[in-house]
């Protein structure tokens, strides 16, 4: 889906990022989980078509999509391809408020025993799986993070 530049970026903007586009199995499935997720880090829904919905984001916007012309088979984050999608998600305190409501929108925490430093010491993020085998990490301002 590139029509046009809908991020409203300037135009010293190049080497941003200005979409991702994300192939999901059930479109619904990914609007529960992910859908949720980004607007609790301030995305807004914008376009929405039978197969598909984009949500804007300051600048970028990421894309859900099942579109007709994807081969079977599940998203597996270890294969070549990608990982996952790391955000900034305020201070420490407002990671751990995303990941005591992020259960109860089909997502589960990865390194739990580890948490919040799985990523290292000094790095205070979360890291949660969706049932579709997504992930995303949560991952709070340097100048948030408690020592």
């Amino acid at each position: 889906m590139a029509a046009g530049d809908r991020t409203g970026a300037p135009a010293g903007a190049r080497g941003r990022l200005h979409h991702v586009e994300l192939w999901v199995a059930d479109l619904a499935s990914a609007e529960a989980t992910l859908g949720w997720l980004l607007g609790k880090l301030g995305y807004v829904p914008a376009d929405r078509w039978p197969h598909g919905v984009s949500y804007q984001g300051m600048g970028e916007y990421i894309v859900l999509e099942a579109g007709t012309d994807m081969l079977p088979g599940g998203h597996e984050r270890c294969r070549p391809g990608l990982n996952h999608l790391a955000f900034h998600a305020g201070s420490a305190s407002d990671v751990d408020a995303l990941v005591r409501e992020a259960a109860d929108h089909g997502w589960s925490a990865m390194f739990a025993d580890q948490y919040p430093h799985a990523g290292g010491k000094g790095h205070y993020a979360a890291y949660l799986e969706n049932a579709d085998g997504f992930e995303a990490e949560l991952v709070a301002d340097s100048a948030a993070r408690p020592n």
